[in-house]
C-alpha cells in the first residue's frame, strides 16, 4: 500500500516513535505531531487542545490515516491535574475524532486497559466486556473512546473510527520514565545503593507489551480497514496484548537475574490498593486479543525475557 500518509500524535513519545517506524517500514509517507520535543520538520508542533492548530496539520499532511498516541497517560499526574488531562484525553480527541471524520480520514484511537476495573476472576476481558474504570485516566480513556465513536457515527462514517485498547508498554525509551515498565531498571540499580529499602508492588498482574509489537498491529489494522469496502461491519473496538504476566515486582527480580544485581532491599508488597489511597489501580485487566485474531491480524509479541536480555546486553555494550 504504497502512496500512502499517515500521521501520528504524540509521535515523539514512548509509543509514537515507533507507530511512526511501522508506517515507515511499509514504505508509508509518515508525519508526527508533537510539542516539547517537535523538530517542525518531520515532527509538527501542534497544541493538540487548539483546534485551528489540529486544523491545519491535517489539512497540510492530508493523511489518509491518524493513530491518536498523545495522552496524559499517569495516573497519578492525571489526578494532579484532572482538567489538562480532561482537555487533551477527551476534548482534544473529540476535536480531532470530528475533524477527522469530516474529512473521511481512518482514526485510530490508543486506549488502555484500565477502562476495566480489573477484579480478581473477571479477566480477561473482551472487547465487549462492560468498562468500569477505577481511577480518573480511565474514565477519560474511556470517554476518549465514546467521543471518537460518536463523532464517527454523528458524520456518518461509523467504521472509520476505531479504538485499540493496549496494556502497560516497554520498549526503546529516550529515558527510562516514559515507560512504567522501563523505570523498574532504575529502580534495580537504586537498590544496590546503601541502606537502600524498596516496597514493590507484588498484587496486580500486567501484561506488558514492547511498542514495536504495537506499532505493527496499527499499521496492520489501517491497512486492513482501508481495504475494506465496508468498514461499518467491521469491529469498532479492538485490543492488543501480550500474554506475559508479570507483578512489578516479578519484573524487578527478572532484571535483577538480567544485570546480575542483587533485589535483596526490594521489598515485595502483596497488600494492593491503599483503600485511602486517590489512584486506584486493577488487579488484572488482561485484554482479550479475539477481536484482531478474528480479522486475521497478528497478535504476536516479542518475549519478554528474550528482549531485555538483549537489549540489557546492547545497553551495556
Amino acid at each position: 500500500m504504497s502512496g500512502k500518509t499517515a500521521l501520528v500524535t504524540g509521535a515523539t513519545g514512548l509509543l509514537g516513535r515507533q507507530v511512526v517506524r511501522a508506517f515507515e517500514r511499509a514504505d508509508w509517507s509518515v508525519k508526527g505531531t508533537g510539542y516539547s520535543r517537535a523538530d517542525g520538520s518531520s515532527i509538527l508542533k501542534v497544541d493538540l487542545v487548539d483546534a485551528q492548530q489540529l486544523e491545519a496539520a491535517l489539512d497540510n499532511v492530508k493523511p489518509q490515516v491518524v493513530v491518536h498516541c498523545a495522552a496524559n497517560r499517569f495516573p497519578d499526574k492525571c489526578d494532579k491535574d484532572p482538567e489538562g488531562t480532561r482537555a487533551l484525553n477527551v476534548e482534544a480527541t473529540r476535536t480531532l475524532a470530528s475533524l477527522c471524520a469530516s474529512r473521511g480520514i481512518f482514526l485510530i484511537y490508543i486506549s488502555t486497559d484500565y477502562v476495566f476495573p480489573g477484579k480478581p476472576g473477571d479477566a480477561p476481558y473482551e472487547a465487549d466486556a462492560q468498562p468500569q474504570p477505577t481511577n480518573l485516566y480511565g474514565q477519560t480513556k474511556l470517554d476518549g473512546e465514546h467521543v471518537v465513536l460518536e463523532e464517527y457515527q454523528r458524520a456518518g462514517k461509523t467504521g472509520l473510527g476505531v479504538v485499540l485498547r493496549v496494556p502497560v508498554l516497554y520498549g526503546d525509551a529516550e529515558m527510562p520514565g516514559e515507560s512504567a515498565v522501563n523505570v523498574l531498571l532504575d529502580t534495580v540499580w537504586k537498590a544496590q545503593e546503601a541502606g537502600a529499602k524498596i516496597k514493590m508492588d507484588h498484587w496486580a498482574l500486567r501484561y506488558p507489551t514492547n511498542t514495536e509489537d504495537v506499532g505493527r498491529v496499527c499499521h496492520d489494522i489501517s491497512v486492513k480497514y482501508l481495504g475494506s469496502n465496508d468498514t461499518s461491519k467491521l469491529p469498532l473496538i479492538l485490543q492488543f496484548s501480550s500474554e506475559d504476566k508479570y507483578t512489578k515486582y516479578e519484573m524487578c527480580q527478572l532484571f535483577g537475574e538480567i544485570m546480575g544485581l542483587s533485589i535483596a532491599a526490594i521489598e515485595p508488597n502483596t497488600e494492593g490498593n491503599d483503600p485511602n489511597a486517590s489512584v486506584q489501580r486493577p488487579y488484572d485487566c488482561h485484554l482479550s486479543t479475539k477481536a484482531l485474531k478474528d480479522l486475521d491480524i497478528d497478535v504476536s509479541t516479542q518475549d519478554f525475557t528474550g528482549w531485555w536480555r538483549w537489549n540489557v546486553r546492547a545497553f551495556r555494550k
